[in-house]
């Protein structure tokens, strides 16, 4: 039977009772982000938030406008390093940051730069768990092409390194004397003990005022390309430790072999104690190697103890737009991440 134009209005149907995403107003898109990026951060309920979150891509949602409350929710994601890396949560980081990448032009660079470290830890490495060896080879061609991508690291990155690995307490106790040090500091010395300070002008010219912005500007720039190479450092390194926990794998072997190899040549690129665990992965690789082309029995496990310590000291750091080191950080931390 024919329905017309008006009965067919009427009629009851899902158009009628749900709104879609693209009929919301900026606000309830805003609002719909702040929700979201209040669940994301529980594992429990990372799968139906980071869902809905792919559904506000895909509607067209996220604008210059809007692109920083999205922003905040995927940072919400990533509070924990480490979860996107779970076994029960892998398809579903993968799956949103994959779909991130359509955002990437709404973004600044400080958070583009973010995105990237992100997408490595949870598309790059995630995809080096698949039973696909096409994906496994792609994967393992991605983190070759930023390795070598990577400049030479610095005298300046291995102290960086030496001081992020330093014992938390020895901070803390720093942290503690400096800030005793100060208070009595403080006591002793009054700051404007006569009440001139508020007469007398110690306003820069205007001129040095532009120079010092620049001079700032110039040292932002600095410390943040430092932070986004200290993390994309520690996002390859997790790829490799990854990679190399498959290596029981026989499909898994040949391409392993590349990715170490590749990352043993170019390992200059990497912090002091970063290349002494390529080292010791490309060593044990041979190791394996050596005893396949004798016949005899290989246990397909690799030397990868550097990478656990590592990523065991890494993994107390939370990477953040605001700050280099979230709660668990201190005031050094922040120091020599930038």
């Amino acid at each position: 039977m024919w329905i017309s134009h008006e009965e067919n209005a009427a009629a009851p149907g899902k158009r009628l009772r749900f709104k879609t995403t693209t009929d919301a107003s900026e606000k309830q898109v805003i609002d719909a982000m702040q929700k979201i990026a209040s669940h994301i951060k529980n594992p429990s309920k990372f799968s139906k938030a980071s869902k809905l979150a792919i559904q506000l891509i895909q509607a067209g949602s996220i604008k210059e406008t809007t692109s920083d409350y999205f922003f905040a929710l995927l940072e919400a994601g990533m509070s924990s390093l480490t979860s996107c890396n779970d076994p029960s949560l892998r398809a579903d980081y993968h799956s949103l940051f994959s779909a991130a990448q359509d955002i990437d032009e709404c973004l600044n660079k400080k958070q583009q730069n973010l995105l990237t470290v992100w997408t490595i830890r949870a598309v790059w490495a995630n995809d080096l768990f698949t039973d696909d060896s096409f994906v496994f080879s792609k994967a393992t061609g991605r983190i070759k092409e930023a390795i070598s991508a990577l400049p030479v690291a610095t005298k300046d990155d291995d102290m960086d390194e030496a001081a992020a690995l330093k014992d938390e307490t020895e901070a803390v106790n720093a942290d503690a004397q400096e800030n005793a040090s100060t208070e009595s500091r403080a006591e002793e010395e009054e700051p404007d003990p006569f009440g001139l300070d508020a007469l007398i002008s110690n306003a820069p010219k205007k001129e040095d005022k532009s120079k010092g912005k620049k001079a700032n500007n110039r040292k932002e720039d600095d410390e943040e390309r430092r932070r986004f190479l200290k993390s994309q450092r520690v996002a390859l390194i997790l790829c490799l430790e990854t990679a190399a926990k498959r290596y029981k794998t026989p499909w898994c072997q040949t391409s392993i072999d590349i990715l170490a190899k590749h990352a043993f040549d170019n390992v200059a690129r990497f912090t002091s104690g970063q290349r002494g665990a390529i080292g010791k992965l490309w060593a044990s690789i041979r190791e394996q190697q050596t005893r396949r082309k004798q016949g005899k029995s290989v246990s397909g496990k690799l030397d990868v103890n550097g990478f656990e310590y590592l990523q065991q000291k890494y993994s107390t750091e939370k990477i953040s737009i605001r700050r280099a080191v979230g709660g668990s950080g201190d005031r050094k931390s922040q120091q020599w991440l930038g």
